[in-house]
């Protein structure tokens, strides 16, 4: 039996956890620069505020309904998700940290409880809830797909207790019957329209396609998806969460940026947070892009970009940042109003296959990349950060409704008033 335990509106109800005042009010987090509605708590959904509309749009609307604006508080978010983690995985040996408010779960040899499991679930949710004050649903299923399903159901549903279990026949066929196909795992917007084409509408009618066909269709993954939604497991939890083809970083600035210094910092921050997702998923890059632009809605719109290989390709914070000190002075221009730069990592490489050169070495320092991961692991994202990523600050995004860093800052640890 696996089981997959999530947060319900993660990032929302994060900022409600040391905040007892808006425990039951509407709360919407913005993303970064406080442009775009990222998260919702139930009661804002059930005013009707969709996600990822503009802020900007929203905000009479949002302040007549008494609805709490947050900032992005990643900081926050980061320690209370390791602290949700932490509790889950002690309800089995075997776990895997899926994403930031994801987890899954394996159990062998818990036949003890097999006629239990919606109990088991509400436990899990009663003990997370009492040590971190996030909630959380809860599904169980005979495969990983399943596992997700039935959590979907744990949640979405108009019946749903934040638990649910797939066990038998007639739990899989009513979860799948009244399951859209593009909340099946796995199955992105555009095979969602691809199969809704071909009549497959919900997650049962899915299931009810032949395997090889499926295959023949369109991929291997697809074809082991609908085997899994009969009950026969054939995924494991990482199989569908695939490496990255291309890895972005960037970002609009919270101000205009015009000093070299902080745009030059600003991309070397891009070029760590690319080279550390390519270490983590064991990739290397041979070729990164890099650009800045104005804002397209003001007068004298410039852009620029570059391309820069390298003779051996890198997952090194270092190289990456060496690479824009070189081609810098060429992207930098001085009068321009910058609104947005970043750094993309555009042909990547299995770190395990890498193509050696005859003439020219590696200069990847691996051992001092480990450092600094366990490091910011550790400490703080921002822990151990390349010098000249730090020359400048004037380009850092813009937080207006941030809430206090609870747990990770010292000035902000919360005090109780006798």
């Amino acid at each position: 039996m696996y089981a997959l335990v999530d947060a319900t509106s993660f990032y929302a109800s994060a900022e409600k956890v040391f905040d007892p005042t808006i425990r039951k009010k509407p709360v919407v987090v913005l993303s970064n620069n406080d442009g775009c509605i990222v998260a919702a708590s139930p009661e804002a959904k059930n005013l009707g505020f969709p996600k990822f509309e503009p802020y900007f749009k929203l905000k009479h609307v949002l302040n007549k309904h008494g609805v709490v604006i947050r900032s992005s508080n990643y900081e926050l978010y980061a320690d209370l998700s390791e602290k949700m983690m932490n509790t889950i995985n002690q309800f089995s040996d075997q776990s895997y940290v899926y994403s930031i408010d994801e987890s899954f779960l394996k159990f062998d040899g818990y036949a003890s409880i097999v006629d239990s499991w919606y109990n088991y679930g509400h436990l899990i949710r009663r003990t997370v809830w009492r040590r971190t004050k996030l909630p959380v649903g809860v599904g169980f299923g005979p495969t990983p797909t399943l596992a997700k399903a039935a959590n979907h159901a744990a949640k979405k549903f108009t019946d749903a207790t934040g638990v649910a279990v797939i066990h038998d026949e007639v739990t899989r066929q009513e979860v799948l019957s009244r399951m859209d196909v593009s909340n099946v795992w796995g199955i992105g917007r555009r095979l969602t329209k691809k199969l809704a084409l071909m009549g497959i509408n919900t997650a049962l009618d899915l299931a009810q396609q032949s395997p090889k066909h499926m295959r023949r269709q369109f991929s291997v993954v697809l074809e082991r998806t609908v085997e899994e939604l009969n009950g026969h497991q054939c995924l494991e939890w990482d199989q569908v969460k695939q490496r990255k083809k291309e890895i972005y970083s960037t970002r609009s600035f919270g101000e205009r940026v015009t000093d070299p210094s902080a745009l030059k910092a600003a991309l070397v921050t891009h070029c760590s947070i690319i080279a550390k997702k390519l270490r983590q998923q064991h990739s290397l890059t041979k070729r990164i892009i890099v650009f800045a632009h104005s804002s397209p809605h003001e007068d004298g719109f410039f852009k620029k970009s570059f391309i820069q290989s390298f003779p051996v390709a890198s997952s090194d914070s270092t190289v990456l940042a060496k690479a824009v000190e070189q081609i810098f002075d060429s992207l930098f221009k001085p009068g321009v109003k910058y609104y947005k730069a970043g750094v993309g990592a555009i042909e990547l490489e299995d770190d395990n296959f890498q193509q050696a050169d005859m003439f020219n070495g590696s200069q990847d320092k691996p051992q001092l990349m480990k450092v600094m991961d366990q490091i910011n692991k550790r400490y703080g994202t921002t822990a151990a950060r390349l010098g000249s990523a730090v020359q400048s600050t004037g380009w850092t995004m813009k937080r207006e409704y941030l809430s206090p860093r609870y747990t990770t800052r010292w000035a902000d640890i919360p005090t109780i008033k006798c």
